[in-house]
């Protein structure tokens, strides 16, 4: 039977639906940021358990946090904390699995039983652009989307970040972040879509050895230092250590040494404009 309203299937498989197209959007953060830069502005937002008091302005990227009700770290909020923000969407991401991720499991459930509910898959097994044409198929769906100036950037960008890694092709670019001053979460490039997309684009990516850890590999900075990166990307999350921080750690002294150092948002927004300045940044580092 045919739907009147509005209706949006996520990465779930489930159906989400309304008699009009929602307009307060209530998101995780990240997928805030994202559905900004494709237009839209919620009207609240809830961060991780890596997450405080107050929003990661890195996880935020683009989105202006002034008028936007943050409610603070998502596993302890009840269902009626996130409905206070009078919402008629939520939108959650989710790590490979239906587990949404950043809100207790019970009160997802009770959020889906009274408020349209979308979850989007941003895990190791999704693509970059996969994900990003997501976020663009449901800001279609509610009327809105990202201009042709921001994808004409991303293949720009494309472009600049392959001929960069053309022209260095021993330059290894390792991501990670910092833990304190002797050990460090050293990232492994295959279970980030971003990471594998540098390496899509010809960069060569640094990985730390077999061991424990799906995502990261969490060691001493002497196991970055041997690595030998050229190019580092440091998580500038609000959960990672800043580098300003780090004044009595000779590995990261001798890594940043020998490195050209990028802020890297393991978060990053799922958008054209995002992604575009994600590459330009690593490409940038790799002409330096």
């Amino acid at each position: 039977m045919a739907y009147d309203g509005w209706q949006f299937l996520d990465d779930r498989g489930r159906l989400a639906a309304a008699p009009r197209t929602p307009a307060r959007i209530t998101a995780y953060i990240q997928a805030g940021a994202a559905l900004h830069d494709h237009g839209l502005r919620p009207t609240g937002l809830f961060g991780s358990a890596h997450d405080g008091a107050e929003a990661d302005p890195a996880k935020a990227g683009r989105l202006p946090l002034g008028g936007v009700d943050y409610l603070g770290r998502g596993p302890g909020l009840s269902a009626d904390d996130v409905l206070r923000t009078a919402p008629d969407l939520v939108v959650a991401v989710a790590y490979g699995s239906d587990q949404v991720y950043g809100l207790d499991p019970d009160t997802a459930k009770h959020l889906e039983e009274r408020v349209p509910f979308v979850v989007l898959d941003v895990g190791q097994g999704r693509s970059f652009d996969g994900t990003r044409e997501r976020f663009g198929a449901l800001a279609a769906s509610l009327g809105s989307g990202e201009d042709a100036t921001a994808a004409a950037g991303l293949t720009g960008a494309r472009e600049r970040l392959r001929a960069a890694a053309g022209r260095a092709p021993g330059a290894r670019v390792l991501a990670l972040s910092p833990a304190d001053d002797d050990r460090v979460h050293l990232a492994r490039p295959t279970a980030w879509p971003d990471l594998r997309a540098l390496a899509d684009h010809g960069v060569r990516m640094a990985a730390p050895g077999a061991g424990p850890g799906v995502n990261w590999s969490t060691a001493d900075w002497t196991a970055a230092e041997r690595l030998e990166p050229d190019v580092v990307l440091v998580d500038v999350r609000a959960n990672a250590v800043p580098q300003n921080r780090l004044s009595r750690s000779d590995g990261w002294r001798v890594v940043s040494a020998r490195s050209r150092v990028v802020p890297w948002n393991p978060e990053l927004a799922f958008s054209a404009r995002a992604h575009a300045e994600f590459f330009t940044a690593v490409a940038e580092a790799l002409e330096a």
